[in-house]
């Protein structure tokens, strides 16, 4: 008998089904551009890379009151519930009960109660019973590791999220302080362009100028009035889209410099191949992957029979007194077999989905591998181009400037008409929102490049259970 019940227990740790192997994705030796091949060392909070603790303090409070980071953590808790439950059915149902009856028998039935039967009757049970699945297939294995990793890309999503989250909120915080720049250019396009109007003004009730001038400074005055107020329009938007994201609906922020928030260096994004243990989405794919893979053998698993110990011990009696009495003990023991014998078909297609399933898992692994390698290329074109492209426009900006202030004494000359000022103003104007926007596109670079990187995420600061 031990040596039957060693084949069973041994049998029941060889699980049917396909074991996980992670898939072999050809990935570039490098990347196309021109970097560095050394591992990037960034920190988990790198956003404390841009020395502002306005932003600092708004990703603290986006990670703890976002919505989003709380509907990653509860279904984080969903899955280790869900692990739970399956860990749970390696072990036996134990179940308790009592119960007590009274019942009356007819006294005309055929044949007729024994003389001295007495027709009422009265029954007090109290059992516990107990169940028990033989794994024998391995299919509460095979269960078991899909929960734990669903669990696990559970927990590697929320990651995601909270980088996300990160990334979201440092960029956002970025586009409020280029609308501050933008703001603070467009107030003095402003200013510029009504004194242009009292000169025009001055000028032609001297008869130096007509009114023409008069006319043209008018309509560029009243358009810098239009830019300023959708400037301000566009930075309230942004304002409040800070505030949802840091989960503080009532923000209000005060206007700040954009030049004062530094550029950190452009970390090396090392070897394509290490971005499989630095991003958690592309860890969270390939756990649904293990999870799916796993489903495949709980599927092949229902094929076959169920092998199941029952057992019960209990007692029973007429009286409750006597129910704890030496002579009114109850038991039973049982074992079960129960196989599919005709599902036309159920079980089969059963497994046909859970091996679909795979290959749809393996397909979005496949894809989020090559997402985060075309996301950390295309982030190295743009801050590098970007970076260029800010000392072309320092150069072009200097030029406008220049231009705008020769133009202005020719007209205070009389060498030339308002036009060739307005239009060097305009020039002037247009150069400086671009200056200003291009650095505010170098700063959200940087973020998507960090964020592409993987963020300095670690697999193992407190993902894996």
């Amino acid at each position: 008998m031990k040596r039957i019940l060693l084949v069973i227990f041994t049998a029941s740790c060889t699980a049917v089904g396909p074991d996980y192997k992670r898939p072999d994705i050809e990935l570039p030796a490098q990347y196309p551009e021109k970097a560095q091949a050394n591992e990037p060392s960034l920190p988990l909070e790198w956003w404390k890379l841009y020395s502002d603790p306005t932003l600092d303090q708004l990703v603290a409070s986006a990670r703890e009151k976002n919505a989003d980071i709380r509907l990653a953590a509860a279904r984080v808790r969903e899955a280790e519930a869900v692990l739970r439950e399956a860990g749970a059915a390696f072990y036996p149902d134990v179940t308790g009960g009592y119960s007590a009856t009274r019942s009356k028998v007819s006294s005309l039935t055929t044949p007729p109660p024994a003389a001295g039967t007495p027709l009422e009757r009265a029954q007090h049970t109290l059992s516990a019973s107990t169940s028990f699945e033989l794994d024998f297939w391995g299919r509460l294995a095979r269960a078991g590791e899909a929960a734990q990793a669903n669990l696990l890309a559970s927990r590697f999503s929320r990651d995601v999220v909270t980088l996300t989250l990160a990334g979201a909120t440092a960029q956002t915080y970025f586009a409020l302080r280029s609308l501050d720049a933008q703001i603070a250019v467009l107030d003095k396009t402003l200013q510029a362009r009504r004194d242009s109007l009292a000169i025009a003004r001055a000028r032609l009730e001297a008869g130096l100028a007509s009114e023409l001038d008069v006319n043209q400074a008018e309509g560029a005055a009243a358009d810098a009035l239009v830019q300023r107020r959708d400037a301000g329009r566009q930075r309230a938007a942004v304002a409040h889209q800070l505030g949802q994201l840091s989960g503080r609906l009532d923000l209000k922020l005060a206007a700040a410099d954009l030049f004062a928030l530094p550029l950190p260096p452009v970390p090396p994004p090392g070897l394509p191949s290490a971005l499989l243990e630095r991003r958690p989405d592309i860890r969270s794919a390939e756990q649904s992957l293990v999870a799916a893979n796993a489903q495949i053998g709980v599927a092949r698993a229902a094929l076959f029979p169920t092998i199941s110990l029952t057992a019960s011990l209990g007692a029973q009696s007429a009286q409750l007194a006597d129910l704890l009495s030496s002579g009114a003990g109850i038991w039973s023991l049982g074992a079960g077999l129960a196989g599919p014998i005709f599902d036309a078909g159920r079980r089969e297609a059963r497994v046909e989905q859970a091996d679909a399933r795979r290959s749809q898992a393996l397909a979005s692994y496949q894809r989020s591998i090559e997402t985060a390698f075309r996301e950390v290329a295309d982030a190295l074109v743009n801050v590098e181009e970007s970076s260029g492209a800010e000392t072309d426009l320092d150069a072009r900006l200097q030029a406008a400037r220049n231009a705008l202030e020769l133009s202005n004494l020719r007209y205070k000359s009389g060498y030339s008409p308002y036009l060739e000022v307005l239009d060097a103003q305009r020039t002037a104007n247009d150069t400086e929102l671009a200056f200003v926007r291009n650095r505010q596109a170098r700063l959200a670079f940087s973020v998507d490049l960090m964020k592409a990187l993987g963020g300095g995420w670690n697999p193992n600061s407190g993902s894996e259970p």
